[in-house]
């Protein structure tokens, strides 16, 4: 009877583990949708971008994982273990974007998949546009927006010659609908769903596929970061409830996981038909606007 229980318990303890308070699923090898492939992220030091790391490495990719954080980065690294390497790069600089890509094919020779996920919302405050300030625009835009076209511009470069690769782009629902996010941030991800379709015209005929990610309000460390100056007296797990609280799709909330598991998908050969295309990850936000009517009763 111990003895059964015993293999029990090691049957479960092998199929699941748990790194930083978050759960994992191990991946069967002969299911490993990214076997073989070499991935590049930008911005994988946390968030969005960390989570999709552990699952590309999950699903049998090597990853290089690219950000500005030289003590986060090489923690998840680290963590990943000998499937993952940190450079450090800050995408505003191209020559450092172009260097992250050339450490790739040095280390293994191609370049499979690039998620161009590095990002900031810049400042919440103040939110009207007749006082916005143009430098924290700019700022905005050469991170979100010339970052990224430098991403694509050095995986296509590298990509091209082999007549494959999946480029991927981190979007939101603020891209989507106004009124979800400051001016600058709204404005940046409004023009990633125009880049991927101007890109996509270009790298079909390269046999590239380009597509983005459009994700509801994550609690990711970034965003509790932001929120907690609207709220500084609250804690930060009554922000990540308040984050949460903004779904509408009864029963769940979006997490970094469904990113992660939506670029790995696009990333797959599962999407080898799929370009140009938004992947909406929103349990339905921008699906629809209930009228506010008051209930009958209240005429009664």
């Amino acid at each position: 009877m111990l003895r059964s229980l015993a293999r029990e318990f090691k049957f479960i303890a092998d199929d699941l583990f748990t790194k930083r308070g978050r759960l994992y699923s191990t991946v069967d090898a002969s299911s490993r949708r990214l076997e073989g492939k070499v991935a590049l992220i930008t911005g994988g030091a946390s968030g969005l971008g960390k989570a999709t790391a552990h699952e590309f490495v999950q699903h049998g990719a090597q990853v290089v994982i690219a950000d500005i954080d030289s003590t986060f980065g090489p923690k998840v690294v680290d963590d990943l273990g000998p499937a993952a390497h940190f450079v450090r790069c800050d995408v505003v600089e191209e020559s450092q974007v172009a260097e992250a890509v050339h450490t790739v094919m040095s280390r293994h020779g191609k370049l499979d998949i690039m998620y161009n996920n590095a990002g900031i919302t810049g400042p919440l405050i103040p939110p009207s546009i007749a006082d916005l300030n143009l430098e924290d625009f700019d700022r905005v835009m050469r991170i979100n927006i010339r970052g990224m076209v430098a991403g694509i511009k050095h995986a296509a470069r590298v990509m091209i010659p082999t007549g494959s690769g999946s480029i991927l782009c981190t979007s939101s629902i603020s891209g989507l609908m106004g009124g979800l996010g400051p001016h600058p941030y709204t404005i940046s991800k409004f023009t990633i769903h125009g880049i991927v379709k101007s890109v996509a015209s270009d790298l079909c005929r390269n046999g590239i596929r380009i597509n983005c990610i459009s994700p509801a309000p994550i609690p990711t460390p970034m965003s509790v970061a932001q929120i907690s100056q609207i709220y500084p007296a609250a804690s930060e797990e009554q922000i990540v409830e308040l984050i949460n609280g903004l779904g509408e799709l009864k029963g769940a909330k979006c997490e970094e996981i469904d990113v992660a598991r939506a670029a790995l998908y696009l990333a797959s050969d599962e999407a080898k038909y799929v370009t140009g295309h938004n992947l909406v990850v929103d349990g339905g936000f921008t699906c629809f606007k209930n009228l506010g009517f008051p209930s009958p009763d209240q005429f009664v």
